[in-house]
């Protein structure tokens, strides 16, 4: 439905969503085929997160590997070959569910970092950057929004993605307005270096090194 509109950005949902645990917990339904652990992977996504079979089956041999998952002994390698969580498999996927990610450390966002950059670079007009990324982001909300409306009430997994999105590319547009308004009330000239060594920042707000 939305995975050819998507692909372009498959590789960094993938990073986003793990497949590995993913694929467990569609395991821990029942036995299940490689085929059949893609087709079901994107039905519950919404259709949003595009899955290749070669990485259904790459992460299906290291769940094997690690002792969480087990296949059918009958030496078919075919697609039809069954998989099964394991104990240990089912003990991983209950711990993953209940440990926060890790949002300690700000993310290397390519946005921020955009913004950052075009305060040193010569010439650059970072209001102009900053109103080109916006009318992107306006643009996306208003396709998932149109998404939302057509189908995402009748598909929980996609209204939930949806949601995410939405709530997400919503805060990047606020930072955006928070950012340009900081600019304007420090003026033309950018700030200078922040003398303030991150490793310090982090022992400040309670974060690891």
């Amino acid at each position: 439905m939305y995975t050819q509109y998507y692909s372009q950005h498959a590789t960094e949902w993938r990073d986003v969503v793990s497949v590995r645990h993913a694929l467990l917990a569609l395991l821990s339904e029942g036995p299940k085929y490689g085929l059949q652990l893609r087709e079901e992977f994107e039905a519950r996504t919404g259709e949003v997160w595009p899955l290749n079979v070669g990485q259904v089956y790459t992460t299906l041999q290291r769940l094997e590997r690690d002792g969480l998952a087990e296949s059918d002994d009958d030496g078919d390698d075919g697609p039809q070959k069954g998989f099964r969580i394991t104990p240990d498999g089912a003990a991983e996927l209950a711990g993953w569910l209940r440990t926060p990610p890790d949002l300690a450390s700000p993310p290397r966002d390519e946005l921020v970092m955009k913004v950052l950059v075009a305060l040193r670079v010569p010439g650059t007009d970072v209001h102009q950057v900053i109103q080109v990324h916006r009318r992107y982001l306006v643009e996306l909300m208003q396709q998932w929004t149109r998404i939302k409306e057509a189908e995402a009430e009748t598909d929980l997994g996609l209204a939930l993605v949806v949601d995410a999105e939405l709530f997400r590319l919503d805060a990047v547009i606020r930072w955006l307005d928070t950012a340009e308004g900081r600019l304007k009330r420090a003026g033309a000239d950018p700030p200078p270096p922040s003398s303030v060594a991150l490793p310090r920042l982090r022992r400040r707000v309670g974060m690891r090194s």
